[in-house]
């Protein structure tokens, strides 16, 4: 965990993003590489160009970030990237080219709306990044550390994939991993594979070292009851997957990883699925 990429798009979801993800690399002694995607594509810009197009305005801004933030990374790097083209695409791009284990981007939610690029293309940065991301509202006040991490546990097969990431935060952090076993159905055989992942759960945090509470809740609507169990439990980080399936409960709405990127006041880490 020591490269951290922070999508930045001059607005005060990003800025607040970035400040979110200093704290991490402050904890981890991670390099910080802010990215800014030129999304004015025409046929006659190309990749060379971007710095003889950026407005005046940009530039300086970039200039303050950079003099504003870089002595606070103390145990890598901070660099500017800058691309042209599509958003998420580059993002994705340049994550896999710096081997960034960690994307950090602003979001609006459902709430609001503002007119730059993170909060319009968060949940495709999501869906396309090669490592998990963060994603944050401009609202949501964050301390110097988290505590909490919630690891909700549903039937699917990639549930568990979001496991090796979460005990590690938790261990950089000392943090208390929440697991919490989400039976969205009556089902006895659906309900008893939730429970052996959540014993494989267990084993896997117990052997790590990482201090855990496992709980349980009935959810007509998988994303509202995670939400619902977070505010209750000031839980600090809510960590997904990205490919989540579209259940019974929330057919009508679309997968609840973005449902919850959506309507979580509190952050969000989602963890891509890997296909066997």
């Amino acid at each position: 965990m020591k490269t951290i990429l922070v999508a930045i798009d001059f607005s005060k979801n990003a800025e607040h993003a970035l400040e979110y993800a200093i704290m991490y690399a402050e904890k981890l002694s991670a390099s910080i590489y802010l990215i800014w995607v030129d999304d004015n594509v025409t046929d006659e810009t190309v990749l060379g160009t971007i710095s003889g197009e950026l407005r005046i305005e940009k530039r300086a801004y970039l200039k303050h970030l950079n003099t504003e933030y870089k002595d606070r990374i103390l145990g890598g790097k901070f660099e500017v990237i800058l691309r042209k083209g599509r958003v998420y695409q580059e993002i994705a791009k340049a994550a896999s080219k710096i081997n960034a284990d960690m994307i950090f981007a602003g979001t609006h939610g459902v709430s609001g709306y503002e007119q730059h690029w993170i909060g319009s293309n968060a949940y495709r940065v999501v869906t396309q990044a090669p490592c998990p991301v963060f994603t944050i509202r401009s609202s949501y006040q964050f301390g110097s550390s988290i505590s909490k991490i919630l690891l909700p546990l549903d039937s699917s097969l990639e549930t568990k994939q979001k496991l090796p990431f979460v005990a590690d935060l938790a261990l950089e952090f000392s943090a208390t991993v929440y697991l919490l076993k989400v039976y969205n159905t009556t089902i006895n055989v659906i309900k008893k594979r939730i429970d052996k992942f959540g014993d494989e759960a267990v084993s896997c945090l117990t052997e790590r070292g990482v201090d855990f509470i496992i709980e349980k809740i009935e959810a007509n609507n998988v994303a509202v009851s995670i939400i619902e169990y977070s505010n209750k439990n000031d839980i600090d980080l809510i960590a997904i997957m990205t490919d989540q399936g579209v259940t019974t409960a929330n057919k009508f709405l679309g997968p609840y990883s973005q449902q919850l990127i959506n309507n979580s006041t509190i952050p969000v880490v989602s963890v891509r699925a890997k296909v066997h």
